[in-house]
């Protein structure tokens, strides 16, 4: 079972100003634009870090490490003096209208090695051949944007439930993020056994996971040791649990075949009928009928109802169904299939004809997710949208004694 353990956290100093102007979403769903309006709000905001540019010539991932060791030599971001876990709530009202009370905590995992268990991933990965992040962590000796694990043990929520020490909150896009500081040893101690206990399935940070990995062997053999800040990696963990997750879909977009192709093609696993054009109400319908919806070039919908006995042999989930089918098409080779989250987005790429088609798919059930991580299946890329989305700043772990 995988380490996970208190760590001396890196905090933005209440000196330093409102968190509001100081955190950021995730490195990975940030444009240029949303970069340009973080960092040209305070010069201390984490993307000036998180989001490294090319300064006055310097290497960017170097610069990046200069402006992180000057916020701790000018006293922008403190060092706690003693070890910590850091819960993190964020209150919210989901799509479907319910009202959630989200709680995990930040910490060190463990770091281990690729099939080795005790943390494990839920899905195939898209191939990644930047070293971004790699590169950023080598620099600045530090963990930035933490990894979402999901905690097979029960009974960890109720561990998390009662508040620890405020330390700030940011409220965004109708999130309330909100952290808390914990250090009485007997409540470290408690936390670490629970998540100690079972299995921890990445939910979302895959990519940073195996950054990590390779990371820690660059130092294992530059030290000569396996110890160290380097063997563990900044982590959420939540428990995997309904209440504690809210899960959105992730849809495909088609090209490199024809819309008639694509079409003609579903129409032998699928029963075809006319959807009208897509908006929040499909997918409430989809969910409720047990179906996919095909967007084609007008902007217009197809339900897709999957044929009685077609996928007998494949995993029930939208994803997985796609995957069989597209494998098996005559133009499966020059058929490119790339992934977005938002309807709107998905039918406006298809109608501008930056994509031939598009299929909404309809989110994965939780009991699904434990359901692959105790079978030790993994799902298709991009089967899962966890939401909200971790605010990156909050804490930094730095991967120096």
């Amino acid at each position: 079972m995988p380490r996970f353990e208190p760590f001396r956290a890196l905090r933005y100093a209440p000196s330093a100003g409102s968190l509001d102007e100081l955190v950021a979403p995730p490195y990975d769903v940030l444009s240029e634009a949303d970069v340009d309006e973080l960092a040209a709000r305070d010069p201390r905001n984490i993307v000036h870090v998180d989001v490294p540019r090319e300064r006055d010539g310097a290497g960017r991932y170097e610069a990046a490490a200069a402006v992180l060791r000057s916020w701790v030599d000018a006293g922008v971001m403190v060092r706690d003096d003693t070890e910590s876990f850091t819960l993190y709530r964020m209150r919210f009202t989901d799509a479907t209208g319910t009202d959630r009370d989200v709680v995990g905590v930040l910490g060190g995992l463990e770091v281990v090695d690729e099939g080795a268990g005790g943390v494990l991933p839920h899905e195939r990965t898209t191939p990644k051949a930047s070293t971004d992040r790699l590169d950023l962590t080598r620099a600045t000796q530090a963990n930035l944007s933490p990894v979402w694990g999901l905690s097979l043990a029960s009974g960890l929520t109720r561990l998390l439930t009662e508040p620890g020490e405020p330390l700030g909150s940011v409220t965004v896009d109708g999130v309330e993020h909100v952290v808390e500081r914990v250090t009485d040893a007997a409540r470290l101690r408690a936390i670490t056994d629970a998540i100690g206990s079972d299995d921890v399935l990445i939910a979302d940070g895959h990519h940073r996971y195996g950054i990590s990995r390779t990371y820690r062997d660059e130092v294992r053999a530059e030290r000569g040791s396996a110890d160290g800040p380097a063997e563990l990696t900044l982590t959420f963990v939540s428990e995997l649990v309904a209440d504690q997750l809210s899960v959105e879909a992730i849809h495909r977009l088609y090209r490199g075949a024809s819309f008639q192709e694509l079409r003609d093609a579903l129409a032998d696993p699928f029963d075809l009928e006319p959807a009208g054009r897509p908006d929040r109400d499909t997918l409430a319908e989809m969910s409720a009928r047990g179906v996919l919806c095909l967007v084609g070039p007008d902007g217009s919908g197809t339900w897709l109802t999957p044929r009685d006995g077609v996928f007998g042999g494949v995993r029930a989930l939208d994803g997985a169904w796609l995957e069989h089918v597209m494998s098996a098409v005559p133009f499966a080779e020059r058929l490119e299939v790339t992934y977005q989250h938002g309807l709107e987005e998905v039918v406006d790429a298809v109608t501008s004809g930056d994509a031939i088609a598009g299929v909404l798919i309809r989110p994965v059930s939780v009991a699904e997710i434990e359901r692959t991580a105790r079978e030790g299946v993994l799902m298709p890329p991009k089967s899962t949208f966890f939401t909200p989305k971790l605010r990156t700043g909050f804490v930094v772990r730095p991967l120096t004694p």
